[in-house]
């Protein structure tokens, strides 16, 4: 095989491009239903199609990408399916904005026309984010890209919703949901944020007994009862007996409900059942009726003088209504509380009661949770089950609708008296029906994501072999939103079958401080911006190495370029190997303890990193890459190699080949672009994409070759800490004799010697120093290799320091009242400080002993 040149230096830019398009065009990452061999399937979580890279899509990416490319190189029939989500609420937005410019409305276009140019859009403008993913290297199979509103899809969405619908787990009713009076819809708990906001706390006189508090005043219009706790001796005489709301002249009961907090302010609560989820719980438990008093943009309704203002403007009109009938007790500001806002365009959520399409749960979120419990699918780390479970058995019913023109509308038509249909994908409505104008929640279609992105409800080769699907890899912030929402589609479609058998949780990307991403801390990471400087494979791997599971992944630009400094390691490493003739081929059967050493260790590098894929310890499996890498490969045994390719052993370089072969291959995974470039350099083959994974071969186990290179590498770093306290330079080289006979290294001397920069001592030959390491005694001449006056000036200076520093710890750890009052930790620190500079005086004595004397 003829050795390929490779350039001097690693430029990422110049082969992640064109690596990736071969990748593609070769067909590596396409997945075949009909192979025979043992399935492994992922979806890839769909990220909006408005969407672009960020920090937790790196992640979350990089994570699956590691786990797909090992499946795959291990002889799995590997599917990684990917797609976008239509992301209802975030793309009419951002098509809105774009009429507005032109001076429109969805409105002035009409339903039809407007859901047109979504299309429209999201073909011209939307999915930037697959474009991205490639540039991450995401090794998905393209051919099977999905979108939630694709033919397909949606045919699933009409039918399960008709199953649903028929099975009666799916209803009409009106509730509280959170409501944007800015997109005017329904919004899930995902879909808003919740800050802390500064506002107000007024306590209100409802009567001379009876005083509430609350942060929104406006919504007192709405009151139709005051609750208070049934144990409350305070109030037990009033129960039953009504109060005048003020400011209308209503009047409303005092109610008892447990729901109170009788420690709470007064321990009265004023009830808005039509503006509030707690009220309207009270009021469904006491019958009282549901008042709404603003319209969907958040404008009071009720009639009086505050018909007309927005809720914002009612609030202090209100305010002063009630200061000046002297009804005011009590008024804080700021008053900082949890205020939710809409995720898509920050306007402040407010809770109101209108008409929705819920899904019954609880039948489903048991079958949810039993999937787990039985361990159908496994909750990884499984100390997040206890999360999964505390919210599958305490789900509320599902509201599935949003009143948005962009989305799967919902399958529902009325007749003209009032008759409800529900129509599949095969059938038609009746003349004269009219179809529901809501759509339905995006989580809803993204739920069935595992099952219909492989044909469901068509029974396809590809649903019977790739589901369950292996793993879901996702972020433990949406287990409740999306994942239970998975299980309980995926179950119910699938006769019991969960859509996964492990589900594997992953924390969040924070910063090197441990503080979450904002834009508001001036901190968040563009991950675009570090492949575009340090490319994709640093960016990878800086994730990948904090990445354990079930916890928060922080990283930093220092990291990301220690990360690009690795990937530069394994480029210069293997550069030099290929230089010096490194081959593959049938391992020699004549072996120096120094190959037999590596190739013992790489098996049980194998072995390692094996065990921790299996149990997603990410971070575990990057280190000891890099430390096998760089600390053994690089550092050990490529030195120890120079010196045998020097002798003229030969073999060196079949073993050189060997390893390099097998250690890109582990890396692979973590690293795809610089691997295949130097792997294909080493080996000569197509790609180390399809290349096989390496398996740990206990041929080639040898306890007694790492022992002995143990040995030796103790000796050298001895010998080194010795020459660098004597003040020699690394490079200078110094007689010395080595007494190795009958020693663990006795046949390594020349290594030895190279290492170490030693000659040999020749007939005038007269030690300045002597000392032994494990077995070995090593006798060193640095006569007129150092300035002996200036270094032991500089060992004086520095025993003098150590003396001081031993002086003042002594003195603290002799003070009692230091001693008694200090915390434990920082009368450890001090006594470490003394062992420390206890250490520092002998070595420093030690070592200006050994200097000449003359």
């Amino acid at each position: 095989m003829t050795t390929p040149e490779l350039p001097t230096q690693y430029t990422p830019a110049d082969v992640e491009t064109q690596s990736y398009e071969r990748w593609v065009a070769g067909g590596y990452f396409g997945a075949d239903p009909g192979s025979g061999r043992e399935p492994y399937s992922i979806v890839l979580p769909p990220p909006n199609v408005t969407g672009v890279l960020h920090i937790g899509h790196a992640l979350d990416h990089s994570v699956q990408d590691a786990l797909t490319r090992r499946a795959r190189m291990r002889g799995m029939e590997t599917l990684w399916l990917p797609g976008m989500d239509h992301a209802g609420i975030a793309t009419q937005n951002v098509v809105e904005r774009e009429l507005g410019k032109e001076g429109l409305s969805r409105h002035d276009l009409g339903r039809e026309a407007f859901v047109e140019r979504v299309w429209q859009w999201k073909d011209e403008s939307g999915g930037k984010i697959l474009g991205q993913m490639k540039r991450l290297g995401d090794g998905v199979d393209w051919s099977r890209e999905r979108f939630t509103m694709d033919t397909g899809l949606s045919r699933a969405v009409q039918t399960i919703f008709k199953r649903l619908f028929d099975d009666k787990l799916i209803y009409r009713a009106e509730r509280i949901t959170n409501w944007c009076p800015r997109c005017l819809t329904a919004l899930s708990d995902i879909e808003v944020e919740h800050s802390e906001d500064e506002g107000e706390l007024v306590s209100i006189r409802y009567s001379d007994e009876i005083v509430v508090a609350t942060t929104r005043p406006e919504t007192m219009l709405g009151d139709t009862a005051v609750a208070v706790h049934p144990s409350d001796e305070r109030y037990a005489h009033l129960v039953g007996t009504e109060v005048e709301l003020p400011l209308t002249g209503r009047r409303i009961p005092i109610v008892a409900d447990e729901h109170v907090d009788p420690a709470f302010g007064t321990g009265c609560v004023k009830v808005t059942p039509a503006h509030d989820p707690n009220d309207f719980e009270i009021g469904r438990r006491h019958s009282l009726p549901s008042l709404t008093v603003m319209d969907e943009r958040g404008v009071i309704t009720s009639h009086g003088p505050f018909l007309g203002l927005d809720r914002f403007e009612a609030r202090p009109a209100v305010v002063a209504a009630l200061r000046q009938q002297g009804l005011i007790v009590a008024e804080k500001r700021p008053y900082l509380h949890a205020v939710g806002h809409c995720s898509r365009c920050k306007t402040v959520v407010e809770p109101r009661l209108s008409l929705q399409w819920f899904v019954n749960v609880a039948p489903l979120a048991k079958a949810a949770g039993d999937a787990v419990r039985d361990g159908r699918t496994r909750i990884h780390p499984p100390e997040l089950a206890k999360r999964y479970f505390d919210w599958v058995d305490d789900m509320h019913d599902w509201c599935i609708s949003r009143q948005l023109w962009w989305g799967h509308r919902i399958p529902v038509w009325y007749g003209p008296a009032g008759e409800v249909v529900c129509v599949g994908p095969d059938e038609d409505p009746p003349a004269g029906y009219v179809q529901d104008p809501d759509v339905l929640d995006t989580w809803f279609s993204s739920g069935l994501w595992p099952f219909s992105t492989l044909g469901w409800p068509a029974q396809t080769p590809e649903l019977a072999r790739f589901y369950p699907t292996t793993v879901l890899v996702t972020g433990y912030d949406i287990l409740f939103f999306w994942v239970a929402r998975m299980m309980m589609l995926g179950l119910y479609a699938m006769d019991g079958q969960p859509p996964f058998r492990t589900v594997a949780l992953h924390g969040m990307v924070r910063d090197q401080f441990g503080k979450k991403m904002s834009k508001s801390f001036g901190n968040v990471v563009d991950p675009l911006d570090w492949i575009d400087r340090y490319g994709a494979d640093a960016t990878r791997f800086t994730l990948l190495r904090g990445a354990n599971p079930g916890s928060d992944v922080a990283v930093s630009e220092e990291w990301a370029a220690g990360s690009r400094n690795f990937c530069n390691k394994i480029w210069n490493a293997t550069r030099f190997a290929l230089m010096n003739g490194a081959t593959t081929g049938e391992l020699p059967t004549a072996l120096t303890s120094a190959d037999r050493w590596i190739l013992s260790r790489l098996q049980t590098v194998v072995r390692q990193v094996d065990e921790a894929f299996e149990e997603f310890e990410f971070a575990k499996v990057a280190d000891l890459l890099y430390h096998f890498a760089w600390d053994e490969v690089c550092d050990w045994y490529l030195e120890l190699a120079k010196v045998q390719l020097a002798e003229g052993l030969d073999q060196t370089r079949i073993v050189l080949g060997h390893v390099f072969d097998a250690l890109l291959r582990l890396l692979h995974p973590f690293v795809p672009f610089v691997t295949e470039e130097l792997w294909r350099a080493v080996t000569g083959g197509e790609s180390v994409v399809v290349a096989p994974w390496p398996v740990a071969d206990d041929r080639y186990a040898d306890p007694a070759a790492e022992a002995q290179i143990l040995a030796l590498q103790e000796l050298v770093t001895e010998v080194r800490r010795f020459r660098s306290d004597q003040g020699l330079k690394p490079g200078q080289k110094v007689a010395a004799s080595l007494t190795l006979e009958g020693t663990a290294v006795a046949a390594h001397e020349s290594a030895i010697r190279s290492l170490l920069k030693l000659q040999e001592p020749g007939e005038s030959f007269m030690p300045t120093a002597s000392f032994v390491v494990g077995e070995v005694t090593v006798a060193i001449d640095t006569a007129g290799a150092i300035d002996v006056a200036a270094e032991r000036k500089r060992l004086e200076k520095d025993l003098a320091a150590a003396r001081k520093e031993a002086a003042q710890v002594a003195a603290k750890l002799g003070n009692e009242q230091f001693m008694a009052k200090a915390p434990e930790d920082v009368v450890a620190k001090v006594r470490a400080r003394a062992e420390a500079s206890a250490a520092d005086i002998s070595r420093l004595e030690a070592q200006l002993a050994t200097l000449p004397t003359g």
